[in-house]
């Protein structure tokens, strides 16, 4: 019951707002001179601005309940005024509508004050621009600022709610006018009443491509490239729901635009008579299309967006995917050439309208030359997909995720694909695919992580791979998938070195929990934003020497917003640890290290060793440098990559482009991509 009410207070709230805004600019515009004042549609549609001053502040009351329900859980606090001023005063979306409040109700007195005087043009901007106030300020309780409050998250859906409430608001006095000319008929009133339609048809088209400009950004934002979830989540639906309603809406002032309203312009009394009818029944029903829009709008903005959407169930066997299939043989010839087709079928449109063809060729040829294009390009784009495609990790990419997943790999899976992963036992069978080398081979364009889920429970046809979801748990599944993408990225940290490439982050850290030797305790994540991080992976007592390195220019590395953690490599005595702790001025990590040094094992390889048949060998030095948004930015191999950070003043010279690097986004989740 809430959510209905929540519902019908957000439609009615905007659905009037939108009016009074778009009424008052459509005013301001056909303004001419004091007469119109005295013209009924002008009268019967000023009647209704209080109406809707006064809807609009009841709508937000009903907004301050069903939120303050929401908000604290109790359905009978809706009815509790104190809860809803404790909910104003002490949260973010109270302030916001407190503002959202004061407008509405400064627009009320205002137009409750002006309503008995003689209005001019000044009076309807004045209502305007206050009915824009209640509008720019919703769209701060918007999925677009939900993520980040700044002006170029914001602007564009304040923009696009404006630019809405210029067309829909308009509608209203549209239909006065056309209601009006059915009564009179004569040559003044039809020629005063088409000059105010034309001034309206001819902002409605830049108004309409501009909305769906910043519709587009808007939408963009909010998906986040996780456009498969347009087809696959109810914002999805709702939104193609949304653009199915705005294409039928301008197929109607298409008609409107360029069939109904010329000849009303040029007709006599009896066509025009009958061009209004027509016009007067096809604005009816724009109008009516254009609420259940905003039903559907309203409804769409408080719907989880695409981008957060969880599409636990992929209803399709097939997704398109460029990066998958692009450098396919014939993908790219046969792509452009449906794209030049649909171009093509888009020109036979304006074809039809210059040439004047029959109704049924100007739908068919266009629709026959589309459909063509889209059998022709999206078929080389569709790759194989299962339930689980898009089903994201429950289990965190973590250190202890990926020693669960390791020991989980060498119980069920080093027999086939070796101890690295390299796939190093081919099959006898001619007809059976040889073990998948997951080490060194991209698998990330055409197999997503849901599809590897899929793999790993179900088993692959046409390979020795059986499934594994009778024997493994959910969370051991995602443990090993976490381990294999570990794996993976770890080849790719290969690619490091003692210098870091600067404003290239590209390998996060794995992330880790850790108590030190100092009393200190926590995880690696709590660095983020804070401190850049040297964790020193050694053997006691051959660092010794680097420990003494390492604690003389402790200060000076601290001063450059760097923490050093040192993990050990081997179980250490308590007489080992007091010698350590004597030298070292850095924590030590006493609990965790054998969790840390079995995941960062596998980021250990260099350009020249490749470190890739058996069981791999272990350097008995390793210092990894995470920057302070969480990515792996240079690595030191005292084994294979000479003297190094040995020189103190080299590590320093990475500690200082780090810090001068501007901010930028950390790693997308802690799961496996």
């Amino acid at each position: 019951m809430i959510e209905i009410i929540a519902a019908i207070a957000r439609w009615s709230q905007l659905t009037a707002n939108l009016i009074l805004f778009g009424s008052c600019v459509f005013l301001a515009i056909i303004w001419q001179q004091k007469s119109i004042l005295e013209t009924p549609w002008m009268m019967r549609l000023e009647k209704i601005f209080p109406w809707l001053a006064g809807i609009i502040v009841a709508g937000l009351i009903g907004i301050l309940a069903t939120t303050t329900s929401d908000a604290t859980g109790d359905v009978t606090n809706a009815w509790n005024p104190a809860v809803w001023m404790e909910v104003v005063q002490q949260t973010q979306i109270g302030h916001i509508w407190a503002a959202r409040m004061l407008f509405a109700v400064l627009l009320f007195c205002v137009v409750m004050k002006l309503q008995s005087s003689v209005r001019t043009r000044g009076h309807h901007v004045l209502w305007a621009v206050l009915a824009a106030l209640p509008l720019i300020a919703g769209t701060l309780m918007s999925h677009s600022s939900a993520d980040e409050m700044s002006f170029t998250a914001i602007a564009p859906y304040a923009i696009h709610i404006l630019l809405a409430g210029i067309w829909f608001g308009a509608l209203p006095a549209f239909l006065l006018i056309l209601l009006n000319l059915r009564k009179e008929m004569g040559f003044t009133a039809m020629q005063t009443a088409v000059g105010y339609l034309k001034k309206f048809s001819a902002i409605a088209l830049p108004v309409m491509l501009l909305l769906m400009i910043t519709g587009v950004i808007v939408t963009d934002r909010l998906v986040d490239e996780k456009y498969y979830a347009l087809v696959a989540s109810a914002y999805g639906w709702l939104l193609n729901f949304k653009l199915t309603i705005l294409a039928i809406i301008l197929v109607i002032a298409y008609q409107a635009r360029n069939r109904w309203l010329p000849l009303l312009e040029r007709g006599k009394n009896e066509q025009s008579r009958d061009s209004t009818a027509h016009l007067t029944q096809w604005v009816r029903i724009e109008f009516v299309l254009a609420l259940l829009l905003v039903l559907f709008a309203t409804v769409l903005a408080n719907t989880l967006p695409a981008k957060h959407a969880m599409v636990e169930n992929w209803p399709y066997p097939f997704r398109f995917s460029i990066d998958a299939t692009w450098d396919q043989p014939d993908v790219q010839d046969k792509v452009w050439s449906g794209i030049a087709l649909f171009v093509i079928a888009l020109g036979t449109i304006w074809l039809g309208i210059q040439l004047h063809w029959s109704r049924v060729v100007k739908i068919l040829v266009p629709g026959v030359l589309g459909i063509s294009s889209m059998a022709l390009a999206l078929p080389p784009l569709a790759v194989e997909a299962f339930p689980e495609t898009y089903k994201k990790p429950t289990v965190p990419i973590d250190a202890i995720s990926i020693v669960a997943g390791a020991h989980l790999y060498a119980e069920n899976c080093v027999n086939c694909h070796g101890p690295q992963g390299k796939g190093t036992k081919p099959s006898p069978d001619p007809d059976v695919r040889d073990p998948t080398d997951l080490l060194t081979q991209e698998h990330t364009a055409k197999y997503t992580v849901g599809n590897v889920f899929h793999q790993l429970s179900q088993g692959i046809p046409g390979a020795e791979m059986p499934g594994y979801a009778d024997k493994l748990s959910e969370e051991e599944r995602w443990d090993l998938i976490n381990f294999l993408h570990a794996m993976s990225r770890g080849f790719d940290a290969r690619l490091l070195g003692s210098m870091i490439v600067p404003e290239t982050p590209a390998i996060a850290s794995p992330v880790f929990n850790y108590t030190a030797s100092d009393g200190s305790s926590g995880n690696l994540k709590d660095f983020r934003l804070q401190k850049n991080v040297l964790m020193v992976l050694f053997a006691w007592p051959q660092a010794k020497d680097r420990f003494f390195q390492l604690a003389a220019s402790y200060d000076r590395i601290r001063d450059l917003n760097t923490e050093i953690l040192a993990v050990p490599i081997h179980p250490l005595t308590d007489e080992q640890l007091q010698q350590i702790t004597e030298i070292a001025p850095f924590p030590v990590v006493t609990e965790g290290w054998r969790e840390i040094k079995d995941t960062y094992w596998w980021y250990r390889r260099v350009r020249v060793v490749p470190d890739l048949s058996g069981k791999g060998m272990f350097p008995q030095h390793m210092e990894f440098l995470t920057d302070r948004f969480g990515y792996l930015r240079a690595r030191w191999v005292a084994q294979f990559e000479g003297f190094g950070w040995q020189n103190v003043g080299a590590l320093t010279l990475q500690l200082t482009q780090l810090n001068q690097e501007g901010e930028i986004m950390p790693p997308p989740g802690e799961h496996a991509h």
